[in-house]
């Protein structure tokens, strides 16, 4: 008889909501890291807005709350979060369209960090 313990399907799914939350986190983390410092970044940081930390927030927030981490996913996200923004005057459809393009350009670099995240204990 084995002494190895049996995965219940519940702690599997509880082990994937936390690395996939791990995986958002890092994501919005090197998303906004790449915009404020890459290659653009002295000129993005002149330009950053209230409004654009909110936004960035929010898509970081819902894309935490979704179960898969993918480039259509993630695209779906940014496009609501920027449709609400572009609705605000003090903002406007122009801003909303450069921070939805701009948040999109980071989606192979946010791919590369998910995937070079650190596994969980004991695998």
């Amino acid at each position: 008889m084995s002494t190895k313990k049996k995965t219940t399907k519940k702690k599997v799914e509880e082990e994937k909501g936390r690395g996939l939350g791990f995986a958002a986190s890092v994501i919005g983390a090197v998303a906004a890291g790449y915009y404020l410092y890459g290659p653009k970044g002295a000129e993005n940081r002149k330009k950053i807005q209230a409004w654009t930390l909110k936004a960035k927030a929010e898509v970081l927030e819902r894309f935490e709350k979704t179960k898969e981490v993918s480039e259509s996913t993630y695209n779906d996200t940014v496009d609501k979060v920027t449709a609400k923004y572009a609705k605000m005057k003090s903002v406007g459809e122009e801003e909303a369209k450069k921070l939805n393009t701009e948040l999109k350009r980071h989606w192979k670099a946010i791919k590369k960090a998910a995937e070079e995240k650190p596994k969980g204990k004991g695998k």
